[in-house]
């Protein structure tokens, strides 16, 4: 019986059963050392080389072990990344921009739903820098006490997004929600709608949009701005909850802001099925520009987030930083801004 033959069919061993890097390099007639380098480092072997180790790995159905690997160098070539939760289609091109340009860069993302729970996060966390990753990804800046002393001590690259804070942990790439909120009063307001209400989810991030909507809204010279709070995450139905709850108190609402496009969608819904015109009795703007918003009728109002970028900086950071190229004339917290996309809803 061949090498070949006898590593590529499955037989029992002592141990784990596993094909080992020394089973490679035996089939590929070489050292262990130097199918190490192949496979980890292949520009210091020859192609020739390079070439039969390959083959080996073909044969074998060899996996290298990473563990060892990361413990030997240090390096993990592994990414975790925490969003609130994967039904949030907001983040979507986050992920997808952050996970392609990291494994562009030769690096694995491990995803995390950490909900919109301090706790749980921090679970998360503890699970994660365990393991010694190249770099964290989380989604947004407020943390518990714990985990930002626990990361800050940690010494693994972490990036911030979808926020803006005066105190980030170490690197941040986002937007103020703050000043979305501003705006889109003002942007109400500017087109003539004065009896403004919103539709908001519980999460933090949703609720200092809201604020900062009601704060703008009475500088306006506005009467009090009724915000209907739904439970996170949010839904086509929290949004028809939400108006039914607003239009039973303040039926003369003649606008409302909401803090997803999902739940704006369940608001045009709930109004049409009340005979409500929109934008004529009742302007709705939503938050996120979703692929349906533009396929609405009538088309959502929205503001936009251009999550691609948000996505494809913080991965340039984890990388400059895991690779120990960081450009220390670079800003390392960037504000990527958002845009009220204006369509026929308002």
């Amino acid at each position: 019986m061949s090498d070949a033959e006898s590593l590529s069919r499955p037989r029992r061993r002592k141990g784990s059963g596993a094909v080992t890097l020394r089973d490679v390099a035996k089939l590929a007639g070489v050292a262990p050392i130097t199918a190490s380098r192949a496979l980890n480092s292949p520009n210091q072997v020859s192609a020739e080389v390079r070439e039969r180790v390959t083959a080996a790995v073909r044969s074998t159905g060899y996996v290298p072990n990473l563990l060892a690997g990361a413990l030997s160098s240090m390096r993990s070539r592994m990414v975790g990344v925490a969003v609130p939760t994967i039904a949030g289609l907001v983040f979507l091109e986050t992920v997808q921009s952050l996970t392609e340009s990291l494994f562009q860069a030769g690096y694995q993302v491990l995803l995390g739903q950490t909900g919109y729970d301090n706790a749980r996060e921090d679970d998360w966390l503890n699970a994660m820098i365990g393991r010694r990753p190249d770099g964290l990804v989380l989604t947004g800046t407020s943390h518990s006490q714990q985990a930002r002393l626990r990361l800050r001590s940690a010494g693994v690259p972490v990036v911030e997004t979808w926020d803006q804070s005066d105190d980030p942990i170490d690197m941040l790439v986002g937007f103020s929600h703050v000043e979305v909120g501003r705006s889109v009063a003002d942007f109400l307001v500017k087109r003539g709608y004065r009896r403004l209400a919103g539709v908001a989810g519980s999460d933090e991030r949703a609720q200092r949009r809201f604020l900062a909507f009601q704060e703008k809204a009475q500088e306006l010279g506005l009467p009090e701005v009724p915000i209907a709070k739904m439970a996170t995450p949010t839904t086509l139905g929290s949004g028809r909850r939400g108006l039914t709850e607003l239009l039973a108190q303040y039926p003369d609402v003649d606008a409302v802001f909401c803090s997803s496009d999902s739940l704006a969608v369940g608001v045009m819904l709930e109004a049409q099925s009340r005979g409500l015109r929109i934008p004529q009795d009742l302007a709705v703007i939503g938050f996120g520009d979703l692929a349906m918003a533009v396929d609405m009728s009538p088309s959502l109002t929205t503001v936009r987030i251009d999550g691609t970028a948000i996505g494809r900086q913080a991965a340039r950071f984890i990388i400059e930083r895991a690779e120990r190229k960081p450009d220390p004339t670079k800003a390392r917290h960037i504000d990527v801004g958002f845009e009220i996309i204006a369509r026929d809803s308002t």
